[in-house]
């Protein structure tokens, strides 16, 4: 199991944006702020941020390619680093195996040649025998579907294939931890897609442990066992794939992941993890609350789109139905969105194509308590 504990990674203030991060002393800025979590053995472990948010230096302080000011980092009770004790150990004596956003393939080697690489320049102690560098190259070739690619040069390959061979590069070492920066994103859409389950696939029938970077929330709730949700430096939520879009933590994580309607709110009932809060369309009730408030505070209400059950009838018998009039509706293919007013307030639905109600339509809707989350006000 890896562990990182209080990780922290500070630069010299140089100028720049002003969202940058500012140190206590003035003069330093923080890209991570002091971040925990452990990645259990076979699973993969995602970081998951906007751009600037210090997933791609926490992974690199993970392997050695950074230095953290501050922190430590342990994986099976082996000391990787700690500030404190002054241990730092290299990047190539920590065994782990690394796939970039861009995969660095060798242009110059064959397919077979990109894979065995990494073997032949092992220290002459650990380095495999000429036999069973060519069965583990093999192997692993077979593994992700290249066995017959094996003498083609590298540069022929696909970007799907070249993304498999970067994988196939990094597994031929069995390293103890396989990190991942990004490394789908500069295929296109549809391939994209399709390596998502690919990748999966891989990790269960191989059962590697592994931390995977990046900023698509699609791509993390398809791959991950789970998911830390990083925002400026810090750690806002870690948590399963279905508790972070289900249940977020923070107003951030609610707007990070998928849509949501935001409503302020005032508690006025509590009792045991039911809530009973005003708002401005009307009284609403949330089950299921994990996180319970006091009677009297301001909390804000994140709902899902596709939680909201829209109707042309009223139905009376519902929990937490409201009216309004459809302003606006969108054809997406496999969904239809309606945005509805609700007084000052934009309700939007996200329904099956079959449902589409014409703008200017009054409707009724209602929201199921358990699908109403609360989240801290800002």
């Amino acid at each position: 199991m890896l562990t990182v504990e209080s990780l922290k990674k500070s630069y010299e203030e140089t100028g720049g944006r002003a969202s940058r991060r500012k140190a206590a002393e003035g003069t330093r800025v923080y890209a991570v702020g002091g971040v925990d979590f452990e990645v259990h053995d076979g699973e993969l472990f995602t970081l998951l941020g906007p751009s600037g948010c210090g997933k791609t230096t926490t992974l690199r302080s993970v392997a050695g390619l950074e230095r953290p000011t501050e922190g430590r980092v342990t994986l099976g009770g082996r000391v990787l680093f700690d500030a404190r004790q002054g241990v730092n150990l290299r990047a190539n004596r920590r065994g782990f195996g690394m796939v970039f956003q861009s995969y660095a393939i060798w242009p110059h080697m064959t397919v077979f040649k990109n894979v065995s690489f990494p073997l032949e320049v092992m220290p002459r102690a650990k380095r495999p025998g000429r036999q069973e560098i060519e069965e583990r190259v093999q192997q692993v070739l077979e593994v992700i579907e290249l066995g017959a690619y094996a003498g083609r040069p590298a540069t022929k390959l696909s970007g799907g294939q070249q993304q498999r061979l970067a994988l196939a590069r990094a597994l031929v070492t069995r390293p103890e931890l396989m990190l991942l920066d990004e490394p789908l994103s500069n295929l296109d859409a549809k391939l994209r897609e399709s390596m998502r389950f690919e990748l999966k696939r891989l990790q269960r029938e191989l059962n590697l442990t592994a931390i995977y970077v990046t900023h698509d929330q699609s791509e993390a709730l398809v791959m991950s066992n789970r998911i830390a949700v990083m925002n400026e430096g810090r750690i806002e939520q870690i948590g399963k794939p279905r508790e972070i879009y289900t249940k977020p933590a923070t107003r951030f994580v609610a707007e990070f992941i998928g849509t949501s309607n935001f409503i302020e709110a005032k508690v006025v009932g509590v009792d045991g993890d039911e809530v009973v809060v005003d708002t401005a369309p009307g009284r609403l009730v949330a089950r299921k609350v994990e996180r319970v408030p006091s009677v009297g505070d301001t909390v804000l209400i994140s709902i899902r789109p596709e939680c909201v059950d829209l109707s042309t009838d009223r139905r009376g018998d519902v929990p937490n139905e409201l009216s309004g009039r459809v302003l606006t509706r969108a054809f997406m293919g496999d969904v239809v969105d309606h945005i509805v007013g609700v007084g000052d307030l934009e309700i939007r639905n996200r329904s099956n194509p079959n449902l589409s109600i014409p703008p200017g339509t009054e409707v009724h809707f209602s929201i199921a308590p358990d699908k109403v989350t609360l989240v801290p006000v800002d």
